[in-house]
């Protein structure tokens, strides 16, 4: 692995990361499951702390000082959120609890205006199941016809060919993953929403994956809807953020009733708030966005392209290792060229679950199982995988350590 190409100072970023002290079963832990959720840096911890300790209070609502503290600092999270993914207004940030909660506030509100009998929606078979899962629903509420983009399982990639003769059946919605969480591959976004939008749909992108790893433009991906997870990106748990473009925003009927998405109650009915106000009712995870701003803070101070060339170093290395193995067969693109890190693979005569057991002996969190995509490991003739995924705090002691644990996999199980 050529570090000098490596723009990152990994040593000094992982001072940033308590957890990543820890000793497991008596040996430095090597976190590789960032793509389920990724590790916390100081920075972040310390500013959801200090909502906590120093101006704990509901936002929007008090006259007085905590509380007016407590509504910027909630509200400066936001436009750092728009900054982040190039959004051209913060009333098309909208707060909600996670990327899944993001893709059914879609399926309540749009889905069910927009969507009727007859109509026809498209996803891939490479979808994490909150992006399928709520299309399947709707599809079956409404009479809808759900229809899914193949994988080509010898690349790994979308089928653009069998795409483009879906789009023929002119959509209503197309949803698609930006960078696949199971197989880590990277689709040609910008161009298959040209392509859907020359065909009528609107286009959801599911940004789990993509945004706490490279730079995300939604106005260049011309995205109808975006959503993504604080999790995943150094953030806290419980936030997560629906970007969709104005106009369509402001078409869609509230996702919930109740305290702050409303102008005025009467016995009779209501009106509803301005955006993004409108589809964030009831008190909101002000820790939550606060902390999510400040993960935004460090990432932007890392630097996303920089992030992105060491995680593209980082699963080169381990991708040409990793192949030359006998016995290991990859689950997704093998070479490293658009594909993020997230590495998925089977090993001939080893379950996954035993290899996770075997790496977790060695002080090795990787993650086993269908990794909530089950039809895209099915196109693939497995029902399990074992996957690394790797992330800005990840060095290539921890990428060796990997590596020598799969051999020692093979070795166990011949």
């Amino acid at each position: 692995m050529d570090t000098e190409k490596i723009m990152l100072d990994v040593e000094k970023i992982r001072k940033d990361f308590p957890i990543l002290s820890r000793i497991v079963h008596g040996k430095p832990m090597a976190y590789l499951d960032s793509a389920a959720t990724s590790q916390k840096p100081l920075a972040m911890i310390e500013a959801t702390d200090g909502y906590y300790r120093e101006y704990n209070a509901n936002v929007h609502r008090g006259i007085y000082v905590i509380s007016e503290e407590a509504t910027t600092a909630y509200e400066a999270a936001r436009e750092k959120v728009r900054g982040f993914i190039n959004a051209s207004s913060v009333e098309e940030i909208i707060y909600t609890r996670n990327a899944t909660e993001s893709l059914n506030l879609i399926r309540f509100t749009w889905g069910r205006q927009y969507v009727g009998k007859g109509d026809v929606i498209i996803v891939s078979e490479m979808e994490h199941h909150s992006n399928m899962v709520p299309w399947q629903m709707l599809a079956k509420e409404v009479g809808a016809e759900l229809l899914y983009i193949p994988i080509n399982t010898e690349t790994g990639r979308l089928d653009q060919g069998a795409y483009q003769k879906l789009l023929e059946r002119k959509p209503k919605l197309v949803g698609i993953v930006h960078m696949s969480n199971a197989m880590g591959t990277l689709n040609p976004m910008k161009e298959m929403t040209r392509l859907a939008h020359e065909a009528g749909a609107v286009v959801v992108i599911d940004g789990c994956q993509s945004t706490p790893h490279m730079p995300v433009d939604v106005q260049d991906l011309d995205a109808d809807f975006f959503a993504f997870s604080g999790h995943k990106m150094l953030g806290p748990t419980g936030i997560g953020i629906l970007y969709g473009k104005k106009k369509i925003l402001e078409s869609m009927q509230p996702f919930m009733g109740g305290g702050d998405m409303i102008k005025e109650v009467t016995k009779e009915g209501a009106t509803w708030n301005d955006l993004p106000y409108k589809f964030e009712a009831g008190t909101p995870n002000v820790a939550g966005a606060i902390g999510l701003g400040a993960a935004v803070d460090y990432l932007n101070k890392v630097g996303m392209a920089n992030i992105w060339e060491h995680e593209q170093e980082m699963a080169k290395y381990v991708l040409g290792k990793l192949r030359a193995i006998e016995g290991v067969r990859i689950v997704g693109p093998k070479e490293p060229v658009d594909r993020g890190a997230a590495i998925s693979f089977v090993l001939k005569g080893a379950h996954p679950h035993d290899m996770a057991s075997i790496f977790d002996d060695a002080g090795i969190a990787i993650r086993a199982g269908h990794l909530c995509a089950q039809p895209a490991l099915t196109a693939h003739g497995v029902d399990a995988v074992a996957r690394a995924s790797f992330y800005l705090y990840n060095t290539k002691e921890e990428a060796d350590r990997f590596l020598e644990t799969v051999l020692k996999v093979k070795e166990i199980f011949g």
